[in-house]
């Protein structure tokens, strides 16, 4: 089940907010978790056993490395659930990789594992290792309600697409939340403006993307077009999954983190990954990066561990080597920065340092958009010319024209204009009066809108499905 269906919005969603507000708050817990089963059911009905698997093991795990904790017992017991957990990610999304490149290197004739990847496994699998791990630090105590830790991994909000949130941000909440009409209010406008961001601006510019990739004739300049067009996509998809999430847990009492903050206005890469996905970048600085020694080891073995960071987070993304060329492509530019480019940016014009990073995400994302390392070498080498095809012609120009409102739209809300002309328009006794009463009339037109694409039956992927 996906936040942008029908199904979801007018079948799903409205009883279980009824039957939530209407029981009494001991029982608001078991109706957010058999929500939240059901949810993942509808998507996943057979694959449902492996994730409740992982939280009977991360749930066991925690108690007894809390019991242990300090002593021999409490480190087995520790790597145990790391073993279990990262064992089910790599078994079901990682073996065909794994058994397709020894084939390969060997020369040798394994037939080749094919698992199907359960819905969610690398969002719900990260929050059980954080937990664990927290709790082996004495950093979190062990939650000794199954049903409450149950809740914590199978949440339906930020399920499958996160943001990846560590057990230590909702513990408390998980046993005594306040609820209120400030955050119902919040909570259903994030929710809003998140769902019209994922229909009416991703799904479009995917349907631009569907069509660069069914074209027989491509041109540079519609390489450029895709290019700019799918990174838009890939932040719209994301983003407004995040901001959904982050709503749906304001409305349930929850308090999600932040997952994205304007990426798009930073000036170097190091910025823009504290921009974007900031939860998985987080949780490889905690529980990677830092372990690793960090920046407080001798210079090579700082960057080694900025490549093994990244060499992760890329395969985080996808079995895929791709990914792993994406990924090791920022640790590169990384190192470059923390060598001497960063200190370089500083004294740079900000519109060259935002050409910088924009031009080199943009590349990035076409590496991480195909379907293998030599298909995104190919994108790029006819980006620039390198593949003898035209630079543009009749049809480019036509798409050009079709898309041009929107592509300058999602720009303009990529950036904090929009947010910033609001937060002026509220200071003035008269533009808060107007906005107040704007509001539920804007978010109502654009809820209509999303409907009426979704009963259009219109192009309505979700790209972090894949990953």
């Amino acid at each position: 089940m996906v936040f942008a269906s029908l199904f979801f919005l007018y079948f799903f969603l409205p009883p279980l907010l009824g039957i939530f507000f209407l029981v009494p708050a001991r029982w608001k817990n078991f109706v957010l978790l058999a929500g939240s089963l059901f949810f993942y059911y509808y998507g996943e009905p057979y694959y449902i056993v492996i994730m409740i698997f992982a939280i009977f093991s991360g749930y066991l795990h925690g108690l007894a490395i809390d019991k242990y904790r300090g002593g021999r017992c409490g480190c087995l017991f520790f790597l145990s659930s790391v073993a279990i957990s990262v064992g089910l990610l790599a078994f079901f999304k990682y073996a065909a990789f794994f058994t397709a490149n020894f084939n390969a290197l060997l020369r040798a004739d394994l037939g080749v594992i094919r698992p199907v990847q359960p819905l969610g496994i690398s969002f719900y699998t990260f929050q059980i290792l954080s937990y664990t791990i927290d709790v082996y630090r004495g950093k979190a105590q062990a939650q000794k309600s199954l049903l409450n830790f149950a809740l914590y991994v199978s949440f339906f909000p930020q399920l499958v697409a996160g943001p990846i949130v560590r057990y230590t941000a909702v513990a408390a909440a998980l046993d005594s939340r306040r609820y209120s009409l400030d955050g119902l209010a919040y909570g259903s406008r994030r929710f809003i403006i998140g769902l019209a961001k994922k229909v009416l601006i991703a799904n479009v510019l995917g349907e631009l993307g569907s069509v660069f990739n069914a074209a027989a004739e491509k041109t540079v300049l519609f390489y450029w077009l895709y290019a700019i067009s799918f990174s838009l996509q890939i932040y719209y998809d994301f983003s407004a999954y995040s901001d959904m999430a982050i709503g749906l847990g304001r409305i349930f009492g929850f308090h999600f983190p932040e997952n994205f903050i304007y990426p798009y206005i930073a000036r170097s890469i190091t910025e823009f990954w504290r921009r974007w996905h900031i939860s998985l970048g987080s949780w490889f600085r905690d529980y990677v990066y830092i372990p690793l020694g960090g920046s407080r080891v001798p210079k090579r073995r700082f960057f080694g561990n900025i490549i093994i960071v990244w060499f992760l987070t890329g395969f985080w993304h996808g079995a895929y080597w791709n990914f792993i060329v994406w990924g090791l492509f920022f640790a590169f530019l990384l190192i470059l920065e923390k060598q001497f480019l960063l200190k370089l940016l500083q004294r740079t014009p900000s519109f060259l340092a935002h050409f910088y990073v924009i031009f080199c995400v943009v590349l990035s994302f076409v590496m991480f958009n195909a379907s293998g390392v030599k298909e995104g070498l190919s994108s790029i080498a006819a980006m620039f010319g390198l593949s003898g095809i035209p630079f543009t012609d009749a049809a480019t120009a036509y798409y050009l024209r079709s898309y041009a409102i929107l592509l300058l739209m999602a720009l303009m809300g990529a950036t904090p204009l929009f947010t910033r002309l609001t937060a002026s328009l509220s200071g003035t006794k008269l533009g808060g009066r107007l906005l107040l009463t704007a509001e539920p009339f804007c978010l109502a037109a654009l809820l209509l809108a999303v409907t009426a694409y979704l009963v259009d039956g219109s192009f309505n992927p979700f790209l972090y499905f894949r990953f």
